[in-house]
């Protein structure tokens, strides 16, 4: 009985059967192979005949393998030599594509070659390694730090935190700005509650060993791998041993000690490091040291009214500002004093901030040296300020948060100035004189209130004070400052003076830098303009780096000044470093000086040459006018020129200083006016002696002058 349609017959089934047993029989005996009941004899004895319903007798096989001839009949076409559809196919054929039906209903998989298949045993690094690029990925997109905590977290494998630390970093350098401060945030972030400090160590290590790798791919990648391990120091993430300990590890020609150095020199080593590069890529906060302190206020009055100090830890660690917690320390200190209600909380919110590492000991002891330092002030609003700060730091020492050593050191100070109640009475009356100046500037009148205070020893906190008042001003107050203290040095101000009041200013730069952002370029502009003014020498430099402290910041500073003396052009940039009212060039300068003059001379109309000095808007530069004024006055042999002096003296619009710069600078070139004017050396002793009778010249410089002049041309 035929079956359906693609179905095999009674017959069909049984010479099937044996011809498989024939192939098993050929398998175990290899010569059996050419028996005449061989699979390939059987099948071209008997062929299948399978009803078709009229189509051509595919059966599964592929339709490519079917060819029609023209006569119409479907030839076979042989695979190498093994038949085509419907045949066995070669014996021990082993290509099941070719000659296994998967669509045969008779088909059974156990018929299939077996195939090994390679398994990968799967590297729990790899995995880790993997799992964390998406989650930094993440964390690049949605800043969000608490997620990425959580999710690292999951993640478990805690041991192979030190490759997270590699990755997020080395991702970050080769992104922008933004992504470097992200991934310094998160680092801060997982500091100790994630990532452990040894991790941390352990992750930075990699980092320096992978550095010559990295350099291949990021050209920058050993400035931008010092600013993350300064940023990590500066956050306390990173002791700063950490630096000399890992040259110890690395060779000198590596990438990696390339890192350290730079990190060590020109970064942590750089004056007021910490907020430079805090804002180096921009910040977490994006706000002036103004906003800060009023955030830190208002956190700390919140803190008053709610009393919740898990909060005012949370608020205040994300201020992410570690190197501004003294502000934080000192204000609570005031808070402490001004409410009476309010000091076992704000001693109970420091003593917690302490042990748990939120406020490190350096900035505790910071911030209560910034309260010590400003307690007369403080005194003047709150009477008790001395004794409550004694108390309160006495509690702090008993509680283990801070520092014994601190007491002795500050009360010593304390007992210091209010010994010195002079000194205190001097930087008042010197506040005030200096604001007048600013308002007036008028010189002689300050020079004459200095003198009536009579105290010339504390001159240089004069100084100190001058330039400390004029950085947090406009560059008007700061020109003004260094005009004021070239006619000082001339008038009452030893070079002694002044070299004492830079020293006191450098070693107080990192406090001023709290409330002066960029305190320390401020700084070496004026120290650079007084060697231009020639209020000191280049060689005063070597004598105030030999009185600072030992790795003191303003030994940078001090280094810098030399760079900016050294550059080209070095005299023209400085005296225009606060605007020089126009910026025009010193040559364009000198050209309108003496066009100016020599409008003077032909029309002789003093206002007019006033208003055009005064127009010119560089007073620093008056010498200028002085000295060739005088030249003039001897090659037109008229006196018209000493009058203009005159005037301009009255007017206080060439002041004493400048007098003696610009008679200072026509002595020093007297031999070569001689050859012009053989009578020059003459002319201008008449002219000094002119100069001081009239008041505008110092006697003392006559005495001085004279001396390179020949006594019979003085006299």
């Amino acid at each position: 009985m035929a079956s359906g349609e693609g179905f095999l017959t009674d017959e069909q089934r049984e010479m099937l059967k044996i011809a498989s047993q024939n192939v098993e029989t050929a398998l175990l005996s290899p010569r059996l192979s050419s028996s005449p009941k061989s699979p390939t004899s059987l099948l071209s004895d008997h062929q299948l005949k399978v009803p078709t319903g009229g189509k051509a007798p595919t059966g599964g096989i592929a339709v490519r393998h079917v060819r029609r001839s023209h006569s119409g009949k479907c030839v076979r076409v042989k695979k190498d030599g093994a038949g085509g559809k419907g045949t066995w196919g070669k014996l021990l054929d082993t290509d099941g594509e070719s000659h296994i039906d998967r669509n045969d209903p008779n088909y059974d998989s156990g018929e299939e070659p077996y195939q090994l298949v390679g398994s990968t045993i799967s590297d729990p690094l790899d995995e880790y390694k993997k799992a964390v690029v998406s989650i930094i990925e993440e964390y690049f997109s949605t800043s969000d730090v608490e997620l990425a905590a959580s999710d690292l977290k999951d993640l478990g494998s805690n041991e192979y935190h030190p490759y997270f630390i590699k990755r997020l970093v080395s991702m970050a350098m080769d992104r922008h700005d933004k992504e470097k401060e992200m991934a310094s945030v998160l680092l801060s972030s997982l500091y100790a509650d994630v990532i452990s400090p040894h991790q941390i160590l352990d992750g930075f290590v990699m980092l320096l060993e992978s550095a010559d790798d990295l350099a291949v791919d990021i050209l920058d990648a050993v400035d931008i791998l010092a600013l993350f391990i300064s940023r990590a120091v500066v956050d306390e993430i990173l002791p700063p041993a950490f630096i000399t300990r890992a040259k110890k590890t690395l060779p000198e020609s590596s990438k990696g000690y390339q890192v350290l150095q730079t990190a060590e020199k020109s970064y942590l080593s750089a004056p007021h490091h910490a907020e430079l590069l805090e804002r180096r890529w921009g910040g977490s906060t994006h706000v002036t040291v103004e906003e800060m302190k009023k955030k830190i206020a208002d956190l700390l009055r919140e803190y008053v009214e709610s009393g919740d100090t898990f909060e005012a830890c949370r608020c205040i660690r994300e201020l992410s500002v570690s190197f501004f917690h003294h502000e934080v320390v000192k204000r609570a200190l005031v808070l402490a004093m001004e409410i009476q209600t309010a000091e076992p909380l704000m001693l109970k919110l420091l003593k917690e901030a302490a042990e748990e590492g939120l406020v490190s000991s350096s900035q505790m002891v910071k911030g209560f040296a910034r309260l010590a330092e400003s307690l007369d002030d403080l005194a003047l609003d709150i009477p008790s300020a001395k004794a409550l700060f004694q108390s309160i730091a006495l509690k702090a020492i008993s509680q283990g948060w801070l520092d014994a050593s601190f007491v002795k050191s500050s009360y010593d100070d304390g007992e210091a100035q209010n010994e010195d109640k002079k000194l205190n009475q001097y930087k008042k009356e010197i506040i005030t004189i200096i604001h007048e100046y600013f308002l007036s500037d008028d010189i002689p009148e300050l020079i004459r209130s200095l003198e009536d205070l009579g105290m010339p020893e504390f001159n240089p906190i004069f100084l100190k004070k001058l330039i400390t008042l004029a950085m947090d001003r406009k560059n008007r107050e700061k020109e003004m400052a260094s005009v004021l203290l070239s006619a000082l040095h001339i008038e009452i101000f030893s070079t002694e003076d002044i070299v004492n009041g830079f020293v006191m200013l450098l070693e107080s730069a990192e406090d001023t830098a709290l409330d002066i952002l960029d305190a320390s370029n401020e700084l070496a502009l004026f120290l650079a303009r007084a060697v231009i003014d020639d209020v000191l020498v280049p060689f005063n430099l070597e004598e105030i780096t030999s009185k600072l402290p030992p790795n003191c910041s303003g030994s940078e500073t001090v280094r810098m000044v030399r760079s900016l003396i050294t550059a080209r052009h070095a005299g023209e940039r400085l005296l225009r470093c606060w605007g020089g009212g126009t910026g025009w060039a010193v040559e364009d300068a000198k050209d309108k000086i003496m066009k100016l003059l020599e409008e003077y001379e032909s029309g002789g109309v003093v206002a007019e040459a006033c208003h055009c000095i005064r127009d010119l808007g560089m007073p620093f530069f008056n010498h200028e006018v002085v000295k060739k004024a005088l030249v003039m006055a001897m090659e037109k042999k008229n006196d018209r020129m000493l009058d203009l002096l005159q005037v301009c003296f009255n007017e206080g619009l060439i002041t004493i200083n400048q007098m003696s710069k610009g008679f200072s600078r026509v002595k020093d070139g007297l031999d070569d006016l001689a050859l012009d004017f053989p009578n020059a050396k003459e002319k201008f002793s008449l002219y000094m002696e002119y100069a001081q009778k009239k008041g505008w010249l110092l006697a003392s410089f006559g005495s001085s002058t004279t001396e390179a002049i020949p006594s019979g041309a003085a006299s």
